[in-house]
């Protein structure tokens, strides 16, 4: 699929274009600058044509945020994927010395670029984009990215600049894997070293990564979707707008994962946050992989990692045979186990077992203990087969389903997990009248 990326000093209207091409707010749009950090991704359709976009960070100097040298970095590296580029300049501040260093840094590239004067909102300021042809990259496409004025025109000519996609893709039925957890515990690091580029800006400071990152990974002979999210803090620590909506993009994430890679700080340990993110992804019923990273930071002897292990089973109980793996993210330890133990989690969650075998296995099991009976009336199992559903689950057939027990319910989902593996994935269990 062809990329078209949006490029352009900082609040100019990068994300809010972005998201009127893609057709959704997916980008975070705010009036601070520098917002955007990182590269977004998302797809575009016009005259039924399907191409990717990026919206990246706006490209400054010299200024005080110490993220500017890393979103420049990204901003490269968005110029270096794409095949057309779109500069955005706007019209009320005419050409500034930031669109100038922009500007030559786009005439040196051999992509097509279209220039793109934004926020001209009525027809009078038309006559201020003129100024913009001193660039030298062409004629300025004069839209509103607010409204959608002219959007219709800048979309043909980006048509017509894109080269001619190979064999239509589409990676809908990939699995999809979220990284998550607390701030600071090495998701984007995690995404990075997978990738073996920075596809995700790094810093020590909490919360950098504001937007749900989407990229393909298809390497070793796995190939699947890798979503690198915004931490996700208690409550009453998110403060500031911009990262309310983070928390935001982090939890429908989750919701559109099939996989929740759950990354832990060995150093700090299992805290609540991470329990409240653990239930999150089981109540959407994901498949879940327990990463307890920073592992070279611990000081340990022959049981540390299975009294670690052991602590974390006994919080997430009764659902307690979840994956956990021990890594070192910057020395790049046990990374590759990360996604191999995630693709078994996917696997077991997509698995679908005959009624013959569930029936052969189950049914003299539940015999032999059969549930306890209530007020004197017995309670009989007579069949049970898997339901058509996106993630497992189980119906019972009895004749008197409201006289069963959780306890029991407890005990037929563990002779299940016995005989197949399902670790790492939610179970349901229903029981039908027969």
């Amino acid at each position: 699929m062809s990329i078209v990326a949006i490029v352009g000093r900082p609040n100019v209207g990068k994300s809010t274009l972005f998201n009127r091409l893609v057709g959704m707010r997916k980008a975070i749009v705010n009036d601070t600058a520098g917002t955007t950090r990182d590269r977004h991704y998302g797809t575009a359709d016009w005259c039924g044509r399907e191409f990717s976009v990026i919206d990246t960070g706006g490209y400054a100097m010299g200024g005080e945020d110490i993220f500017e040298e890393e979103i420049r970095k990204q901003v490269v590296l968005a110029i270096d994927e794409a095949d057309v580029i779109l500069f955005l300049v706007e019209v009320s501040t005419g050409i500034t010395d930031l669109d100038m260093v922009m500007a030559d840094l786009l005439r040196r590239t051999s992509k097509k670029v279209i220039l793109v004067v934004n926020k001209v909102d009525n027809n009078d300021l038309i006559y201020g984009s003129h100024e913009f042809y001193s660039f030298g990259l062409g004629t300025p496409y004069c839209i509103s990215s607010m409204s959608g004025s002219g959007t219709g025109d800048l979309l043909d000519a980006v048509l017509a600049a894109l080269p001619e996609d190979a064999a239509a893709e589409t990676f809908d039925d990939l699995p999809k894997f979220a990284v998550v957890g607390r701030p600071n515990v090495g998701k984007s690091s995690l995404t990075n070293a997978l990738l073996d580029r920075e596809r995700n800006i790094v810093t020590p400071i909490a919360g950098t990564t504001r937007d749900s990152i989407l990229t393909r990974y298809n390497k070793f002979g796995m190939d699947f979707y890798l979503i690198d999210t915004a931490g996700l803090r208690k409550k009453a620590k998110v403060t500031e707008d911009l990262e309310f909506y983070s928390v935001l993009r982090s939890v429908r994430a989750i919701e559109s994962s099939d996989v929740c890679i759950l990354m832990i700080d060995a150093s700090a340990g299992i805290e609540s946050q991470d329990m409240n993110i653990f239930s999150l992804a089981v109540r959407n019923k994901k498949g879940c992989v327990i990463v307890v990273n920073k592992w070279d930071l611990i000081e340990k002897d022959n049981n540390t990692m299975k009294a670690f292990t052991t602590e974390i089973r006994r919080r997430i109980a009764p659902f307690d045979d979840v994956p956990v793996v021990f890594t070192s993210v910057l020395n790049k330890q046990r990374i590759l186990d990360v996604l191999q133990t995630a693709m078994r989690v996917y696997h077991s969650r997509i698995r679908k077992i005959s009624t013959s075998a569930l029936n052969d296995y189950l049914l003299p099991i539940i015999e032999e203990t059969p549930p306890p009976s209530t007020k004197g009336k017995y309670i009989r199992i007579k069949y049970v087969t898997q339901l058509a559903s996106p993630t497992p689950a189980f119906a019972f057939f009895v004749n008197l389903p409201q006289y069963i027990k959780d306890g029991y319910r407890r005990f037929l989902e563990n002779k299940i997990r016995e005989r197949w593996d399902f670790a790492g994935v939610p179970i349901q269990i229903f029981f039908r009248q027969k």
